[in-house]
């Protein structure tokens, strides 16, 4: 077996070294209850103010619209259906783009199953909103919340924040933007009402999910009943937090950040070098997603002719830990939400995400085998000549 190269990070980024420190000096002197008001926890509430203070910081936010959450799914179910029910008298319509993330989905089905509306904004083949399609998705009546992600997790395509949230300022409606492929990266465009994010995306622990409600927002989350005030009030909850994890988080995020500008560029030019020589050296295969106006790290691509777990198997058996955009290589056999809505091929996709310690080397070795690769799988399946 060879080194594995691991281009993932869209998933998952390998813990970052200062994150790492930080989680081991924790679980030392941040295991008590932030709750009790012994030295043990007055300490461990001690970490838990820095953390939520550094996040804040790095987010350029107030301290008291952050809260931690279980994990980045969990800040995104909170943030939409406490969303949606803090303004459930102005309306029951949730708007969203056809490409958010399937935790978005799957909050707005929840909604639908309680009585609520859900409307799909269209994108285009790169994988952005129709400005006008959401200005008048957002502009109708009854409408509560609207919801647009980031940039896509699964090609990069960067999304018009910016003008979406003027469209929304327009209509009164709030904007919840799911920030977990930019957070740690590249700045988020100012606009928005509620924010999520997840550690393990920027070199965080797992088990760690970020929600931002601004001040001034209607919002009240599902389960409120058992979330306690002082647990609102300290940013957690409900539940004991998992403290060492969260103060490892913050210290990766300050790490993150610190290297975000650098990392951007290193990682920009690895993906378009990747891009470039996918596309000149593997017949008939698709680069998917916007050139240019993208997440630096996110590079995908579909090739016809292949079946994507084989493809996803063959690479892992070289050494080359990717993901896929389609969730047909799962036991569901249905394709990419994200690919569909787009209209691009979903046949053999690969999603390959750089992080930090993605060397050039690794790179360079992926694009070399990867052709001789696509054209075995392709022989075995009898098609040849291309």
């Amino acid at each position: 077996m060879p080194d594995q190269a691991y281009l993932d990070s869209a998933t998952a980024a390998p813990l970052h070294p200062a994150a790492r420190e930080a989680l081991l000096a924790a679980l030392s002197d941040g295991w008590s209850d932030p709750a009790r008001l012994y030295t043990q926890a007055r300490r461990a509430r001690q970490l838990l103010d820095a953390a939520r203070a550094a996040v804040a910081e790095c987010l350029g936010v107030r301290v008291p619209e952050v809260t931690f959450t279980a994990n980045g799914t969990d800040a995104v179910r909170r943030a939409v259906l406490g969303g949606l029910a803090g303004r459930r008298r102005t309306g029951r319509v949730f708007a969203h783009s056809a490409i958010e993330h399937s935790a978005v989905l799957h909050a707005a089905e929840e909604h639908v199953s309680a009585g609520g509306e859900a409307v799909s904004v269209p994108v285009d083949r790169l994988g952005r909103i129709d400005p006008d399609a959401w200005r008048a998705a957002v502009s109708a009546d009854g409408v509560a919340l609207a919801a647009l992600i980031a940039a896509s997790h699964e090609v990069g395509t960067a999304q018009p924040l910016s003008a979406a949230a003027e469209a929304c300022a327009a209509a009164g409606v709030p904007l919840m933007v799911d920030a977990s492929v930019l957070v740690g990266r590249l700045p988020v465009a100012p606009g928005w009402s509620l924010l999520t994010a997840s550690a393990r995306k920027w070199g965080g622990p797992g088990g760690v999910g970020v929600l931002v409600v601004r001040t001034g927002v209607r919002f009240d989350p599902p389960g409120s009943a058992a979330w306690s005030q002082p647990e609102r009030a300290a940013g957690y909850g409900p539940g004991a937090p998992d403290l060492p994890a969260i103060v490892a988080a913050a210290v990766a995020l300050r790490a993150a950040q610190a290297e975000a500008a650098g990392e951007a560029k290193r990682q920009r030019e690895l993906v378009d070098r990747i891009r470039t020589r996918v596309a000149a050296t593997v017949p008939d295969v698709e680069i998917v997603g916007d050139p240019d106006d993208r997440a630096p790290h996110i590079v995908t691509f579909s090739c016809l002719y292949v079946d994507g777990e084989s493809l996803l198997y063959a690479l892992d058996r070289r050494g080359f830990a990717v993901s896929s955009g389609s969730s047909c290589t799962s036991s569901t056999l249905r394709p990419s939400h994200v690919l569909e809505a787009m209209g691009a091929l979903s046949h053999g996709n690969v999603r390959v995400s750089l992080h930090r310690d993605t060397t050039d080397e690794q790179v360079e070795r992926f694009l070399i085998e990867l052709p001789g690769i696509v054209a075995e799988l392709r022989a075995e399946a009898g098609v040849v000549g291309l």
